[in-house]
């Protein structure tokens, strides 16, 4: 079989590989791996920014969607043929998370799956949406379910609510639309009008250039009656925080979904509202098999289709990647197998 490896910390490391195929152990499948869709995450493992502890060769990419080929003992749970999306963290099968569910993460403390065909837990995966090709299906373990799990889960978004969603990444538009699916108001930011245009075709509701708005919660407030929104995901950690904390009403909800600005966040407990206003700041890393189970029952009963920026062959790894480091696309960014 096919697979790319990373050879050392670097984009320009990754090479295509010729592996002997895994053979499924008890209470394992095997997984023909048909697309796979990259986040950020992947960008900052491959560069070394991150996690300095890969053991190389290294199989990057955590997102993926296949079909089972075939089944180890004591398997009961899939048979040959179902098709499969990878569940991130492994061992977080339903609930809360606690330490034991939160330490097998996919290609953290296991290979990746950018590889024609990976062995899986039969507890790690779960039915892939009826109406998602495997290139949109493959986009969901990460960022979708980390919308999903904020919203639904953490912020109890109800009909009515108005969300702030920020630019234009995997997340904020999982989060987009799930949330005008749930019958919420939607205001977004982004860095161009262009985009702009693209977030209003998706059913968001306001659009703030942050470009032309440096102080953006200022126009959030301002589209709110002066009120803030219920709910917001902040996506971009340093440079944004205090913005978002100011741009949620009393008993607010910020998630924290993403640090691509940095991870140092500086906060002011009297400045930022934080006490006053009853705000919360709610940490987020995707949710459980359960949860990715009732998202994927919402995308078929609401038809959502996620949003792809570009499909690169498997021999166009290194484009991907970069594609996805440089931040001007719009939506997911898939690798066909």
């Amino acid at each position: 079989m096919k697979a790319v490896q990373l050879t050392d910390f670097g984009i320009e490391n990754f090479r295509i590989s010729e592996m002997e195929k895994p053979i499924p152990k008890a209470y394992e499948v095997l997984v023909n791996i048909k697309a796979v869709s990259l986040n950020y995450l992947d960008v900052i493992l491959a560069n070394g920014s991150f996690y300095k502890d890969l053991a190389f060769p290294y199989t990057p990419a955590s997102d993926g969607c296949g079909v089972i080929a075939s089944i180890g003992d004591e398997v009961t749970q899939w048979e040959i043929g179902d098709r499969v999306a990878i569940q991130y963290v492994q061992n977080w099968t339903k609930g809360n998370i606690d330490r034991e569910s939160n330490r097998v993460r996919v290609a953290w403390q296991t290979p990746g799956v950018l590889s024609e065909y990976v062995c899986i837990p039969e507890h790690g995966l779960v039915k892939a949406p009826e109406n998602l090709s495997f290139e949109e299906a493959a986009t969901l373990p990460i960022a979708a379910l980390t919308a999903w799990h904020a919203l639904i889960n953490q912020a109890n978004l109800r009909l009515g609510q108005t969300v702030l969603v920020q630019g234009t990444g995997g997340v904020s538009l999982f989060a987009l639309q799930i949330a005008k699916a749930a019958g919420a108001r939607v205001i977004a930011t982004t860095s161009t009008d262009e985009k702009a245009e693209r977030l209003k075709a998706l059913g968001a509701d306001a659009v703030i250039n942050y470009n032309d708005y440096p102080d953006w919660q200022k126009n959030v407030l301002s589209l709110t009656d002066g009120q803030g929104v219920d709910i917001t995901l902040d996506v971009a950690g340093a440079d944004t925080i205090a913005k978002s904390l100011l741009s949620v009403k009393e008993n607010g909800f910020v998630g924290t979904a993403g640090f691509i600005s940095g991870a140092d966040l500086p906060l002011n407990i009297h400045e930022h509202k934080i006490n006053m206003s009853f705000l919360r700041i709610q940490g987020l890393a995707v949710g459980s098999a359960e949860s990715f189970a009732a998202l994927n029952r919402a995308i078929e009963i609401n038809d959502i289709h996620p949003v792809i920026d570009r499909v690169f062959p498997l021999e166009q790894v290194q484009d991907a990647y970069r594609r996805l480091e440089e931040g001007k696309h719009v939506g997911k960014i898939v690798i066909k197998l």
